[in-house]
């Protein structure tokens, strides 16, 4: 069982694609803990795997062996459609792309998932959430008429709108330009310490990385570095 003071307990993860000589092993025996309410981030190159990892601590992709346990929930034991619930309300993902829908206002983009999660005051929760992260002037305006940062800003908050108790940011700057860049990290950090939610964020940067209170590094799908930020 997890100790409740651990968001996420991983012990011997791997992840291999293939079968016999195309076999490629992708995640080689992670064990990992997170504290409940900490910041980290775990860099390494380009196809060190650490999308990948985030994929498998996240519940998107399954592990090909290990155990994995994430806010209380033993990821491992569970069927798709559990595996699906047992997401909501415990994984918030902000990706490098923004994925908004793009028939939706920003907070129809924010508002439609809570709904479809049982809120029932998710259009007046998604306004103030938008509100937060600075668009309260925007929320009848469709993606096509934001700027990227404006458009990671509905992302950043439809993530943290259902206030889940793990928060996942890859590359969550990578296609912004390095001001509109800094400013989302300054709000996704701001938003992340106003809800008290873990954040493990990916990332090939280590400028950024050095923000967050602990820097896991990874090379060939292992881990190999494990400290306190400076």
């Amino acid at each position: 069982m997890t100790e409740p003071n651990i968001a996420i307990q991983a012990r011997n993860v791997t992840l291999a694609l293939g079968k016999a000589s195309a076999r490629v092993e992708i995640l080689k025996g992670i064990d990992l803990d997170i504290a409940a309410g900490s910041s980290v981030a775990l860099l390494g190159a380009s196809g060190s795997g650490k999308s990948s990892l985030m994929g498998v601590l996240a519940g998107l992709e399954r592990a090909t062996s290990g155990d994995i346990r994430v806010a209380g929930a033993d990821f491992g034991a569970l069927d798709e459609d559990a595996l699906a619930l047992a997401r909501r309300g415990r994984i918030g993902i902000v990706l490098q792309a923004f994925h908004l829908l793009p028939t939706m206002t920003a907070l129809e983009n924010v508002a439609v998932p809570l709904e479809l999660a049982g809120a029932d005051d998710a259009f007046a929760r998604a306004a103030a959430e938008l509100g937060a992260v600075g668009l309260g002037h925007r929320l009848h305006h469709y993606p096509a008429q934001l700027s990227g940062g404006e458009q990671q800003r509905v992302a950043i908050a439809r993530a943290i709108a259902p206030r889940p108790a793990i928060l996942f940011a890859d590359e969550p700057t990578g296609n912004l330009d390095g001001a509109t860049g800094q400013a989302i990290l300054d709000l996704l950090f701001a938003r992340r310490g106003a809800t008290e939610t873990t954040l493990l964020m990916i990332t090939h940067d280590s400028a950024l990385a050095a923000r967050c209170d602990r820097v896991i590094e990874m090379r060939d799908g292992r881990l190999v570095a494990d400290r306190a930020a400076a």
